[in-house]
């Protein structure tokens, strides 16, 4: 007799196959999905993610599968240990379904930058699913899996999440172990969960939050419980920071906002105005911050130490050097190891460096100065756009990191955002983010279940 959690990895596998036109996996196995449905089986008892199946960004490193990052620098690189949120999520009793395609090294907006091909969208095979973690949001879109992980270090989950019309949750940074996640800028770094719904999504995170030995920047707070859906909002202020709804905002996004806005007012909701000055400076702020951290963290790809190794015509290690990270890294990666060389260079730390970091606590401190206000939570855009066209913005690399401007404050902050759908523009999703104060994960996500069930995600907002 074949068991539920079997039959279930079998039709995993069948719509991982079928969905093969989108490119967002990069790594799975009809083989590998069984042995998880064995071992899930062979659980003694069934733990709160018994059978669900779930995809991991390819830059969450697990033992039996390579993790490539989508980088030819890694090709074939398997891992001598596995991710501590995957460890947890299999004590659960998930299966993990497939590694996903991603922006290289996860520096990218919109899945265009893998060296593995981009991420076409699930709706409209013209568009860009966002990025970095395109690919994960892709199959949670497409109905292949229930939930997957992202990483999160500018909006890398939030905004994939808006234009594939799922959920995105980006937790408190310190909340989920580091552990076995590729860093790309330590200090924003998080794993993070997309799931058809805000319960997936809570249920995913529940299991993989608290503490962890391996990961000095997790805090001893124990774990955050199922959020259990706000039945109204009444008592609660959400506040719309004006910076994030500018004029030029697109019309079909801020009818969905308006909508939304008006739902939460019919629920209860205390709506009230009010200002984060320092948010138009998120942007340029995190492009000099994470690139920065990059270049630290990517000096290891040498050819010595990890991924491939292809010696230049000199045969000396300098050739080794620039033959094997200019042969092995992408334009983008390229790009912002200079940007982030540059500006930590004697001559221009503090002009750049040193500038941003201070910054940056001034955009944390708006949000702080809020949210002792009285404000509990804050309601925008996640996107000022729907999903853009594939093409559009791969020669204007500041277009394309200007997709970020409505969740790269939040990652600086190290605060809790989802990004829920909330309606359509032309046919395309549209995200609203909500945005808590530090560590109060699970009331955001049961305000967000509450909008989530009063606003509906398939209807063209006017």
């Amino acid at each position: 007799m074949v068991s539920a959690t079997s039959e279930a990895a079998r039709e995993t596998g069948a719509r991982l196959a079928a969905a093969a036109p989108l490119n967002a996996t990069l790594h799975w196995s009809q083989v590998l999905l069984d042995a998880e449905a064995a071992r899930v089986d062979a659980m003694p008892s069934a733990g709160p993610l018994a059978g669900l199946p779930i995809a991991l960004k390819d830059n969450i490193v697990t033992i039996e599968q390579p993790t490539t990052c989508a980088s030819r620098i890694l090709e074939g690189y398997v891992s001598p240990f596995t991710a501590t949120a995957v460890t947890r999520l299999r004590e659960a009793g998930a299966m993990i379904a497939a590694k996903t395609n991603m922006d290289e090294f996860a520096m990218g907006s919109s899945t265009e930058h893998s060296a593995f091909g981009r991420v076409t969208h699930p709706v409209d095979a013209g568009r860009v699913p966002g990025g970095s973690s395109g690919g994960s949001a892709a199959l949670v879109a497409a109905g292949v899996v229930p939930a997957a992980l992202g990483s999160e270090t500018g909006g890398s989950v939030r905004q994939p999440a808006s234009f594939c019309g799922v959920v995105g949750m980006k937790p408190s940074y310190g909340r989920v172990s580091r552990y076995g996640l590729v860093a790309f800028g330590s200090s924003l770094d998080c794993i993070s969960v997309f799931g058809r719904s805000v319960h997936d999504a809570g249920r995913v995170l529940s299991v993989m939050s608290g503490p962890d030995p391996l990961d000095a920047t997790t805090l001893d707070r124990p774990p955050m419980p199922v959020p259990s859906p706000l039945a109204d909002l009444r008592g609660l202020r959400i506040g719309l920071p004006r910076e994030y709804y500018p004029a030029d905002l697109d019309a079909g996004v801020a009818a969905a906002l308006r909508r939304t806005r008006e739902a939460v007012q019919d629920m209860g909701g205390d709506i009230c105005e009010v200002s984060l000055p320092h948010s138009p400076y998120a942007v340029p702020t995190y492009y000099i911050v994470a690139p920065a951290e990059a270049a630290a963290n990517l000096a290891r790809y040498d050819g010595v130490r990890y991924g491939s190794r292809k010696v230049g015509p000199a045969g000396d290690i300098h050739s080794l050097y620039r033959t094997t990270r200019g042969e092995g890294f992408g334009a983008e990666v390229r790009r912002r190891i200079l940007m982030g060389t540059y500006v930590l260079s004697a001559g221009y730390y503090d002009a750049y460096y040193r500038k941003a970091q201070q910054v940056r606590a001034l955009i944390a401190d708006d949000f702080r100065q809020v949210f002792d206000s009285g404000v509990d939570l804050l309601l925008t855009p996640t996107t000022p756009t729907p999903a853009f066209e594939a093409g559009e913005k791969t020669e204007d690399p500041v277009s394309m990191y200007l997709a970020d401007v409505f969740v790269s404050a939040v990652s600086l902050a190290g605060l809790p955002a989802v990004s829920l759908p909330v309606g359509l523009s032309d046919g395309l999703p549209v995200g609203a983010q909500l945005i808590a104060p530090f560590f109060e994960d699970e009331r955001l996500l049961a305000a967000a279940a509450a909008i989530e069930r009063a606003v509906p995600s398939d209807v063209e907002a006017r």
